[in-house]
């Protein structure tokens, strides 16, 4: 299980992110540079290049948005510049896009932090500029409302699999709904019926956390404290949940460790947008002292099976059912191994997962829960630590990616396998590296007590 550092503060990061951010900035270059985007968006490395591969655009957001955050974390106009005209210029098909559930990844990673820089005085105030964030942002979250299953006890934004399908990836991407609703938007539907985004956020948040995360309570075989399913699939005909799936992980009865990490960060950040919204606004959907006890237990039921099923560095293998992991001896007990010869490790999974251990850990030392606070807290200091640091820092000026080791597909055998090696390693994925970016820019702010980083405006 992870070894947690309890010794370990967030100013014993600082040269290490120094350094982090200064790689960041040479890999962003180099692929404005280098990366031809009439392939499409870039996905994933190849032998140290970025390729594209995918199911959908889901990543071009990320690559912009990653520009953005180096701005915000450096002060460099380049970057800002860079950010804001590919937003212009590229970004508008995201907004409308019907047929994805990534809205919150791809449009809160342009238009949603391009906004939050300006309100927070970063960038100069423009009020047609902003104006202009605010709709795309909007726009963007009904958009991602509208793709709505209808269940018994509630609903869902499906995934591009179709009505049927719940993704837990998708906690993180509902944010535009909330960002949505904070900037007073109107959804409406047939007959100008008015339909709440704050609601449909909640009910699809709440389907996560009763769905896709488990809690020991007997509901399968393979029921245990946190573990995820990354699909939940249902009869859309009555509503009925009718069992765990996974597109990405080994099966629907193992804990693919992305979306573990997907639930871990997603329930811990709604958790803090809770404490902004006021009591008399969640009276309709159950009060917030019951909406909060959903998504506390979720957050900590996910960021616990993430420490008990993780290596002492805090970097997972990519599903905790791999079915070779047996080989690999106490797994468990020793730092990962990313060159082994039967399972590869997942380092987005790292990066997206010690934000949520963070965020979780300081909301509830906030809440008067110190001791266990700071269990998450540090526990995310630890994984930071791992991965700024080798074998995950990428420190080759030649290799386009910033974390090595990341893992898109390992069941449909997309990743690259190098030469020399027996399974996927060494390469960077543009979600891997932006969420990487995301948690390093919520350290340094706290390092240098600079405004407290959130998806929203508090």
């Amino acid at each position: 299980m992870l070894k947690i550092d309890h010794q370990l503060q967030p100013g014993n990061l600082s040269k290490k992110l120094s350094l982090f951010w200064e790689l960041s900035g040479e890999k962003i270059k180099n692929i404005d540079n280098n990366y031809d985007a009439a392939k499409g968006s870039p996905v994933f490395t190849v032998n140290c290049k970025y390729s594209t591969r995918g199911w959908t655009e889901w990543t071009q957001g990320f690559q912009f948005g990653s520009a953005i955050l180096q701005f915000d974390a450096t002060g460099e106009n380049y970057f800002l510049e860079s950010g804001r005209k590919s937003t212009l210029e590229k970004m508008a098909p995201h907004i409308s896009h019907i047929g994805v559930h990534d809205h919150g990844f791809n449009n809160l990673s342009t238009y949603g932090n391009l906004l939050r820089l300006m309100n927070e005085g970063k960038i100069p105030l423009n009020e047609w500029e902003k104006n202009f964030y605010e709709l795309a942002v909007k726009i963007s979250g009904s958009v991602q409302a509208a793709r709505w299953t209808k269940i018994k006890d509630g609903g869902f934004i499906y995934s591009f699999n179709g009505p049927h399908s719940l993704f837990v990836d998708t906690i993180r991407s509902v944010r535009i709904l909330m960002a949505s609703h904070l900037l007073g938007h109107v959804f409406q539907g047939e007959g100008d019926v008015r339909i709440s985004l704050l609601e449909r956020g909640l009910q699809h948040i709440a389907s996560t956390a009763k769905y896709s995360v488990f809690y020991g309570e007997g509901r399968d075989s393979y029921d245990v404290w946190g573990r995820t399913a990354h699909e939940s699939i249902f009869n859309t005909n009555d509503g009925n949940f009718r069992c765990p799936n996974s597109q990405q992980g080994y099966t629907g009865f193992s804990t693919w460790t992305r979306g573990l990490a997907w639930a871990m960060l997603g329930f811990a950040e709604e958790l803090e947008l809770l404490e902004k919204l006021p009591e008399n606004e969640l009276k309709l959907y159950g009060g917030k002292q019951e909406i909060e006890k959903m998504m506390l237990k979720a957050a900590q039921a996910t960021c616990d099976f993430y420490i008990e099923n993780t290596p002492v560095d805090g970097i997972p293998y990519w599903d905790t059912g791999a079915p070779n992991l047996h080989k690999l001896g106490n797994y468990l007990e020793k730092p990962a191994d990313p060159f082994n010869d039967y399972e590869p490790v997942d380092s987005s999974a790292a990066a997206i997962g010690a934000q949520g251990l963070l965020r979780l850990g300081k909301y509830l030392t906030e809440k008067g829960e110190k001791e266990t606070g700071e269990k998450y807290w540090q526990a995310g200091l630890t994984v930071m630590n791992s991965l700024l640091d080798y074998p995950y820092l990428s420190t080759d000026p030649n290799h386009q990616g910033l974390i090595l080791h990341s893992i898109y597909h390992q069941p449909n055998g997309w990743d690259n396998i190098p030469s020399g090696q027996k399974i996927a390693c060494g390469e960077s994925s543009m979600w891997g590296d932006y969420h990487a970016r995301e948690a390093a820019l919520y350290l340094q702010r706290i390092i240098k007590n600079e405004k407290y980083y959130t998806f929203f405006v508090a």
